[in-house]
């Protein structure tokens, strides 16, 4: 399998994306695409991003949406989904991957709240400000992190439906919390099914209902996003990714390639060639006014 541009090969034109911050609930991202866009693919994570120009289309939960400027898109976590510009002006977008868990907590549910319309407009709810979003792109720390995870909460809560459809009648939330966190923390450890059973206190079977019904995706998928989000780390620092494979927990090459497609919707490759190209694309002041 391909593994996509060398890494002296710089990002394909108009496929850009630099991360704003991260902490332990929240990653911020501010994407570029303009001919070019993202194959179906999960996150272990909610997806809350705001177009900030352009036409943002997506296929999620067997449709087609839309998205304009101002206008945010509501992705639950492990539904699969994809990405691209919807004319030839291409778009501009900043999105935050929010920890299921953390929504949970920040919110005060004891389920996690599904969003049946995937596009939120202004007036509709209360959506963060421009002025809001224009903050949360400085350097991260602790106290933002809890004013942006509370505020898209907030919108979740607001804008919910219901629970969500893989709901359990009881979650052992210490459990699945230990679970993710320890997948999380060591994410290239030996993770077996025997060896999470012991971390839990519950079976396999049992485990994987509440993992999913708390956190909304599996044990499986949620180890696989942590090992790409460590590979994600080693290859922007210019890793090889043979190197990087085996470093974050692969089996292989082929392994992180078809994993991180799978989460990503682009190839490992492809992304750090993105995340090395002497110019990073830059969110146009004109297009932030607009959101």
């Amino acid at each position: 399998m391909s593994e996509g541009p060398s890494i002296q090969e710089p990002a394909p034109a108009g496929f850009g994306f630099r991360r704003r911050s991260a902490g332990d609930a929240v990653e911020t991202w501010d994407v570029t695409l303009d001919g070019v866009g993202f194959a179906r693919h999960r996150h272990e994570t909610y997806g809350i991003g705001v177009t900030l120009s352009g036409v943002q289309r997506f296929f999620y939960r067997g449709e087609h949406h839309a998205g304009l400027a101002g206008e945010w898109h509501i992705l639950h976590p492990g539904e699969l989904h994809d990405g691209m510009p919807g004319d030839a002006a291409g778009i501009a977008y900043r999105i935050f991957y929010v920890d299921p868990a953390a929504i949970r907590e920040a919110g005060g549910v004891r389920a996690l709240p599904f969003v049946r319309d995937p596009i939120a407009r202004p007036g509709m709810l209360p959506l963060p400000s421009p002025a809001a979003i224009a903050r949360w792109s400085s350097p991260h720390d602790d106290l933002q992190e809890a004013e942006i995870v509370g505020a898209l909460a907030r919108m979740l809560v607001t804008a919910s439906d219901g629970p969500s459809p893989t709901r359990s009648r009881h979650v052992d939330l210490p459990a699945v919390l230990r679970v993710a966190h320890a997948l999380r923390d060591a994410p290239a450890g030996d993770w077996d099914a025997a060896r999470l059973e012991a971390l839990s206190g519950l079976s396999r079977w049992e485990l994987a209902r509440q993992f999913s019904a708390a956190l909304g995706t599996s044990p499986s998928r949620y180890r696989s996003a942590s090992r790409v989000r460590a590979a994600r780390r080693l290859l922007a620092e210019g890793r090889s990714l043979a190197d990087t494979a085996t470093a974050a927990g692969f089996s292989d090459q082929a392994h992180l390639t078809r994993v991180f497609r799978e989460t990503h919707g682009v190839t490992p490759g492809r992304w750090r060639s993105a995340q090395l190209a002497p110019r990073n694309p830059v969110i146009p002041e004109r297009s932030r006014a607009r959101a």
